[in-house]
């Protein structure tokens, strides 16, 4: 309850996709906390989005449980190569893959250069996500919805298609859905409908590759203090944010990423098909 920051924050307005370094409070990725265990020794991990927020907790933490990490990102290129100095730190590669996942060909990409540097695919983490907030449907343009479900699931349809043919079995894909695919926010309504096809989608998939051995689950995060916060809302909600929780404030990264880890994991060789709450007190159904 008191270890983080509490709202009110300070109006902290930024452009799309948002700088970490620009926050104000600054993020806790664990970068100082985080201690790892091996639980995911020589295991190859492709994560989308790890420039910053959850992304880069994930990454920081599978590091330094024993992992090797592919950064994949947009454009933030500074944010990233923080994200890849703590990976290396920790003694793992890091493979920085800058890149649109909104195109077809990043997609692939993004997974033929990790097979050719590491030579296959343990985990898949399918993080990254763009969002907008809007007070009327009229303000949503017909652009800002197709490039919300290009980014947001049909990239993870394109990831995962690309990705599988390199996983072997015990392999696992984990999905970043929300709180908001059940409880949808309704300014941020093209958002919550592709985190709802997301925690649909991984359901299919979980089935669909259970017989070979493939594990797939999702997290939903509630109210993470990340970029794209201040990047994509109002000063006033950004002021609030994670006031309505039973918590009452924003969750950071860092206490993310362990459901993660152990998603990852070999300890997890029965969870599969599963959504993971991390929400600070707020069910989801």
């Amino acid at each position: 309850m008191t270890d983080y920051p509490h709202p009110p924050f300070a109006p902290q307005a930024q452009t799309v996709p948002g700088s970490q370094k620009k926050m104000d409070p600054y993020p806790d990725c664990g970068e100082q906390s985080y201690k790892g265990s091996g639980r995911l020794a020589n295991k190859i991990a492709l994560i989308t989005g790890a420039d910053s927020g959850i992304g880069r907790a994930v990454a920081i933490a599978f590091a330094r449980e024993g992992a090797d990490v592919a950064i994949a990102y947009l454009d933030e290129h500074e944010d990233a190569r923080e994200t890849a100095r703590w990976v290396e730190e920790a003694g793992r590669q890091c493979l920085l893959l800058p890149g649109d996942i909104a195109q077809k060909s990043v997609c692939h990409e993004l997974v033929d250069k990790t097979v050719e540097q590491f030579g296959r695919i343990d985990v898949l983490v399918n993080n990254a996500a763009f969002q907008m907030s809007h007070e009327t449907l009229e303000e949503i343009s017909d652009e800002e919805w197709v490039k919300t479900f290009d980014i947001n699931i049909t990239a993870m349809f394109r990831l995962c298609k690309a990705a599988v043919p390199h996983m072997k079995a015990g392999s696992s894909i984990i999905n970043t859905t929300s709180v908001n695919s059940d409880m949808p926010k309704p300014t941020l309504m093209p958002y919550a409908a592709t985190k709802g096809a997301i925690a649909n989608f991984t359901g299919g998939l979980a089935q669909l590759l259970g017989s070979k051995g493939i594990r797939v689950n999702s997290v939903a995060p509630g109210p993470i203090w990340t970029p794209l916060i201040v990047a994509t809302m109002t000063d006033e909600d950004v002021q609030s944010f994670g006031s309505e929780t039973p918590l009452g404030r924003p969750g950071q990264p860092v206490e993310v990423a362990p459901i993660y880890v152990l998603l990852a994991s070999d300890e997890a060789s029965y969870i599969s098909g599963s959504r993971y709450a991390v929400t600070g007190g707020k069910p989801i159904l």
